[in-house]
């Protein structure tokens, strides 16, 4: 069965729409069916680069939510990965508690991810720890981002009591590596995919797309160890 990956950390500008589209490239990459839902009303920068695999989702409307359910009954094979906007986790957490959504899943035979992207600031381990606190269910599965562009500085985070709580919940943390501004750069102003990033001749340099199939490669990899090896029955 499918797997939903809700993509958050709360904290505004830490790369949830960048780990989002990236996890999204990944499935298209290794021809795994999935449908994204953008909740980011003022940007949309999921569904303005993964348009064709994405609808909009409003947080604060039941409605709007109750479309994740039924897409995962309708598409029981789809992954699907939610991209939050910031400080949109006490609206969703209360649609979650209110409706026993994680129930309704588990009885779906899905897996759940709570992703939480990060900087290396102390609000981003708070909310984190917050984060850890709010879903105590055993059978979730936590994925934290240590996100390179947003900090380069993580030392104090794994050392930290908030780590340590978050290795009991056998949380994976993976890093996602720093992509050079330029690039990153080119990347939005031509509304480009990863995959086009990495292989459009017309618009990125021979340097430019090998530092984006480098950056794919490793990301990858780490994506790898917990995607391709937790089987979907």
């Amino acid at each position: 069965m499918g797997r939903v990956h809700f993509i958050g950390g709360e904290k505004g500008g830490v790369g949830k729409s960048l780990t989002a589209r990236l996890l999204a490239q990944y499935f298209i990459d290794n021809a795994t069916p999935f449908m994204g839902f953008d909740a980011d009303e003022s940007h949309g920068t999921f569904s303005r680069f993964y348009k064709d695999f994405s609808a909009p989702l409003q947080v604060g409307d039941y409605d709007s939510l109750d479309n994740i359910i039924t897409t995962a009954e309708t598409y029981p094979d789809h992954d699907l990965i939610i991209d939050l906007a910031a400080q949109t986790a006490a609206r969703l957490g209360q649609w979650i508690n209110e409706s026993d959504v994680f129930g309704m899943f588990t009885e779906m035979g899905h897996q759940i991810f709570i992703w939480h992207v990060m900087d290396d600031g102390a609000d981003a381990m708070s909310l984190l720890d917050k984060t850890l606190e709010s879903y105590p269910q055993q059978d979730l599965h936590f994925i934290v981002v240590q996100n390179m562009g947003r900090g380069e500085h993580f030392e104090m985070f794994e050392q930290s009591p908030v780590f340590q709580k978050a290795q009991r919940r056998n949380a994976y943390c993976m890093t996602l590596g720093k992509l050079h501004p330029k690039l990153v750069q080119k990347v939005d102003f031509n509304d480009l995919s990863f995959w086009a990033a990495a292989n459009n001749r017309d618009l990125m340099n021979t340097p430019e797309r090998q530092r984006m199939r480098v950056w794919l490669d490793n990301t990858y990899a780490q994506l790898d160890h917990f995607l391709k090896h937790d089987e979907k029955p």
